[in-house]
């Protein structure tokens, strides 16, 4: 809190602006010679707020970063903006116009909430967080739709509010939580809040939660960004039993069609390897139909079919050689092809693909990748390129 409140002084945030691009290497001597100007404890709180705020660019953006405040966790655990900004559109589309954000933390989400013109009160109940949530806040301009409260989320009214978000604490002394009713508060609890909520509500939760957990009057949404799956959300009032994947930048929405698992087939010409969200969501059924394929194993993620069919919830490779497992073979044909550059993917096989980059130690011109998976039970080999 000390901290916090020297950068917000004066001198603090004059510190903060000559401080921003500082190199890691350059530290030492950089506080050697501004501690001959200022306070020791203002040039290190300076310096570790430089080094958070860089760290949060890759979520944040250079611009907003280089203006809030964080803690070590609240650059951990944040939503990303572009995965808060989407979440935020589809609660202002649904007609709310104020959210009771529970479990803000350093204010990511109640940001996003109020730059798409909605009214946010932000609860946490830790005082340092709640802190550098209403700094933010301010920071960003956005004081006038974003109350900050220093309180237990389990003793706020939410009564007067639209709609709630609950993000629940899914981390503790041994790191992450797989349990739903360990999360802080439980999710027992976020669910009996949301199903308060007049008008709609969104509970962040771990992108593994298991299916049998999702309530059964709740949407359930698996969101990636580029690639990587971020998060899932269990949403009330929206579509109840609907189960989608979302891929960010977009945004692009698979619908849940209730299809049978698809059937196993021969590898065909090309390999679809489905997004993370959609693997997460179980649409990996909904892939395969649109592109007209089938499995390599009932087991694994992977889809074949004939023909290219593109497709943005699946990277699409055109397989050239499909071998049983055996690295002596793999090596020969990678020496052969004059493949220095090698990706390896895997799924459904133990080998570790360092472990078979050191093995085949690929030298040449071109590239390659090749997928170690089973098909149709086998371990097997994929080698292509992306289609």
């Amino acid at each position: 809190m000390n901290d916090l409140a020297l950068l917000l002084s004066p001198e603090g945030r004059a510190l903060l602006d000559e401080v921003r691009d500082t190199d890691p290497a350059r530290e030492l001597a950089v506080a050697t010679r501004l501690r001959r100007e200022h306070p020791a404890e203002l040039v290190s709180a300076a310096l570790g707020q430089a080094r958070l705020r860089q760290r949060a660019v890759v979520k944040f953006g250079a611009e907003d970063a280089g203006r809030m405040f964080f803690t070590p966790n609240g650059v951990e655990q944040s939503t990303r903006a572009s995965v808060a900004a989407y979440r935020a559109r589809r609660l202002a589309e649904a007609g709310v116009a104020s959210v009771a954000d529970l479990c803000c933390g350093i204010g990511g989400d109640a940001i996003a909430l109020a730059r798409a013109g909605i009214r946010v009160l932000a609860v946490d109940r830790d005082p340092m967080t709640a802190a550098v949530a209403r700094a933010n806040a301010e920071a960003l301009g956005l004081s006038g739709l974003i109350e900050v409260r220093e309180a237990d989320v389990t003793e706020v009214d939410t009564a007067g509010y639209d709609a709630v978000f609950v993000d629940p604490a899914r981390r503790g002394g041994r790191g992450r939580i797989f349990d739903p009713e360990a999360y802080s508060p439980p999710l027992s609890w976020a669910v009996s809040a949301a199903r308060r909520a007049p008008r709609a509500a969104a509970l962040k939760i771990a992108p593994g939660i298991p299916h049998e957990a999702v309530p059964e009057d709740a949407e359930a949404e698996w969101i990636s960004d580029g690639g990587d799956v971020k998060e899932a959300v269990l949403w009330f009032g929206t579509a109840p039993g609907a189960v989608r994947a979302t891929l960010l930048p977009g945004p692009r929405t698979l619908l849940s069609r209730g299809l049978p698992d698809p059937a196993v087939r021969s590898p065909g010409r090309y390999l679809y390897e489905p997004d993370g969200a959609v693997i997460r969501a179980h649409l990996v059924a909904e892939v395969a139909d649109e592109v007209g394929g089938g499995l390599l194993d009932a087991t694994i993620a992977y889809v074949t079919a004939d023909a290219l069919h593109p497709t943005p919830y699946a990277t699409a490779y055109e397989i050239t050689d499909h071998l049983p497992f055996n690295v002596k073979k793999l090596k020969a044909l990678l020496r052969e092809r004059e493949v220095g550059n090698l990706t390896v993917k895997k799924r459904g096989s133990a080998v570790e693909p360092e472990e078979l980059r050191r093995k085949v130690k690929p030298q040449g011109r071109h590239s390659a990748t090749v997928f170690l998976t089973r098909v149709a039970g086998a371990p097997a080999m994929l080698i292509g390129h992306p289609a």
